[in-house]
């Protein structure tokens, strides 16, 4: 039952043998313990947050071998220490811009901006409608907007 549920909600590429011996082995250490009060439920939100963790492992991690990378620096040769710094400064200021987003907005803006989710999948997967995903984004954007606008006026006023 756990192995058709699994394939009916996570893609092929989830490797759902591995994601049910995980569960399992998981839930059996639990009631071990005496933490399982519905063993069907636990079981099964233990193999939706295993497969969920693979999905986002398979998204974030290249599959690429580390021999094929070895060649690469560690420094880009044009890219001066000033120039990283002032990267790196946006870079934060572009993540205290996110969190400063409410909660629905960032949710949105990250599945769409970072993610590269289609609308109608987030809609999907927060439960709400496109065109509140839309709304969302709008709100977002114009927030991060204004930010930045501040910012680039605070740091001409300094300069």
């Amino acid at each position: 039952m756990l192995r058709s549920w699994l394939r009916s909600r996570f893609p092929p590429e989830c490797d759902i043998d591995n994601l049910v011996q995980e569960a399992l082995m998981r839930v059996c250490l639990a009631q071990e313990r005496g933490e399982v009060q519905s063993p069907k439920a636990f079981l099964f939100a233990t193999a939706r947050n295993l497969a969920l963790d693979q999905l986002r492992r398979h998204r974030i991690i290249p599959m690429n071998s580390l021999v094929e990378n070895e060649s690469l620096s560690v420094l880009e040769e044009g890219d001066s220490i000033p120039e990283i710094v002032a990267h790196n400064q946006e870079l934060e200021f572009l993540t205290e811009v996110i969190q400063s987003l409410p909660d629905r907005c960032r949710q949105v803006f990250t599945l769409r901006k970072v993610y590269g989710m289609a609308q109608r999948d987030i809609a999907a997967r927060l439960g709400i409608s496109e065109h509140t995903v839309s709304a969302q984004l709008t709100i977002a954007l114009h927030k991060c907007t204004a930010h930045f606008a501040r910012y680039r006026r605070e740091r001409e006023g300094r300069s």
